[in-house]
């Protein structure tokens, strides 16, 4: 077991782990942030989402010793309340029928729009390539995107 210093949502957080435990398993059963979710364990899926020093990471892929002081942002630091204007953009698509995937998806989109606010059709297929949805809520999934960017917008 090795000691590692993440900031994780804007809180530093001290834990021990061995060192190629991937940063998914940290962030559920170490630091108990259960937003996160496991699918494919392999990277492909997008599931396991998160933000690490402002790009989007599989972190079911990620192995903590590579991570080092850097900072996380999971699915339960975009706000409290689900307020976040992705998130609220969601809601108001209905985009999620399991919701399994849902927090990979708005991670992904959070990446996206924070560095290009207002992104092509191209832009968005590109960024969101890596996240897949078993119940195929595509559709509902690009109306809220279209939405969070009016929303941004203002």
């Amino acid at each position: 077991m090795a000691s590692f210093t993440l900031t994780v949502n804007n809180k530093k957080r001290t834990f021990s782990a061995e060192p190629d435990t991937p940063l998914l398993w940290v962030l559920r059963d170490i630091l108990g942030l259960t937003g996160t979710k496991y699918a494919c364990g392999k990277g492909i899926c997008g599931s396991c989402t998160v933000i690490v020093n402002g790009k989007s990471v599989r972190s079911c892929a990620m192995a903590i010793q590579y991570i080092g002081k850097d900072e996380v942002l999971t699915i339960e630091g975009l706000s409290e309340g689900a307020d976040h204007p992705i998130q609220k953009a969601w809601i108001a698509a209905d985009v999620p029928q399991c919701g399994y995937c849902q927090p990979g998806f708005i991670m992904s989109t959070f990446d996206l729009l924070s560095n290009n606010p207002e992104p092509s059709d191209e832009e968005i297929n590109q960024a969101l390539q890596g996240n897949i949805c078993r119940c195929g809520t595509y559709t509902r999934i690009r109306k809220a995107i279209q939405i969070a960017i009016t929303e941004t917008e203002n």
